[in-house]
C-alpha cells in the first residue's frame, strides 16, 4: 500500500497537481501538424505552419514581416489557407499585386490586435460585455468576439463570421488564435 501511496504522490507532483504552486508549462498546441515554439516570433511560427503558407506570403507582400517580428506583442486571428480559399477566385492573387499593396495591408492589419490576448482573457472580456467584446484591430476597425458554445467566433465590420479553430498559440511577441475564415474591414 505505502509503494502504490508513493507511486500516486510522485505521478501527482510530476503532473503539477499537488499544491498551488506547482505549475505545469503548458506546451503550445501544434498548427497543421507543425510544432510552435513560444520562443520564436509570430512571423517564424507561421512561416513553419503548413496552413499558413497563403498568410505568409501575403504578409511578405503587404511588407508587414518586420512589424510582426517586432517586440509587440500583438494577437493575430491568422487564417488557414483552406480560409483564404473560400474567397472568390483570384482575390488572393489580386491582392498579393504591387499595386493592391494598401488594400491587403489593411486586410491584413484588420486580423491583428495589439497586446497579449489569451482565449481565457477573450472569454473573460466577452463575459464582461454580456456575450459581446469589442476589439480594436491595428487596422483601426473593430471586431466583435462571442461565445458560440465553447468556441470563441468573430464578427467583421461586414457580418462576417470566424471561428477559432486553435486558440492560444503563444509566440515570444504575443499569441495566434487560428480562424477558419478571411475577416473583411469596412
Amino acid at each position: 500500500m505505502k509503494k502504490i501511496t508513493r507511486a500516486l504522490l510522485a505521478l501527482a507532483l510530476a503532473a503539477g497537481l499537488f499544491g498551488a504552486n506547482h505549475a505545469v508549462a503548458q506546451k503550445d498546441p501544434d498548427v497543421g501538424g507543425a510544432p510552435m515554439y513560444p520562443n520564436k516570433t509570430i512571423v517564424e511560427n507561421a512561416a513553419a505552419s503548413p496552413i499558413h503558407k497563403t498568410l505568409v506570403t501575403a504578409v511578405k507582400a503587404a511588407g508587414l514581416v518586420d512589424t510582426l517580428s517586432s517586440a509587440g506583442p500583438f494577437t493575430v486571428f491568422a487564417p488557414t489557407d483552406d480560409a483564404f480559399n473560400k474567397l472568390p477566385a483570384g482575390t488572393v492573387d489580386t491582392l498579393t499585386q504591387p499595386e493592391n499593396k494598401a488594400q491587403l495591408t489593411k486586410i491584413l492589419t484588420y486580423h491583428v490586435v495589439k497586446g497579449k490576448i489569451s482565449s481565457k482573457d477573450l472569454a473573460k472580456m466577452i463575459k464582461k460585455g454580456n456575450g459581446t467584446a469589442t476589439l480594436t484591430t491595428v487596422e483601426g476597425g473593430t471586431l466583435k468576439a462571442m461565445m458560440n458554445g465553447s468556441n470563441i467566433t468573430l464578427t467583421d465590420e461586414k457580418g462576417g463570421t470566424a471561428t477559432v479553430t486553435t486558440a492560444d498559440v503563444f509566440q515570444s511577441n504575443g499569441v495566434i488564435h487560428v480562424i477558419d475564415t478571411v475577416l473583411m474591414p469596412n
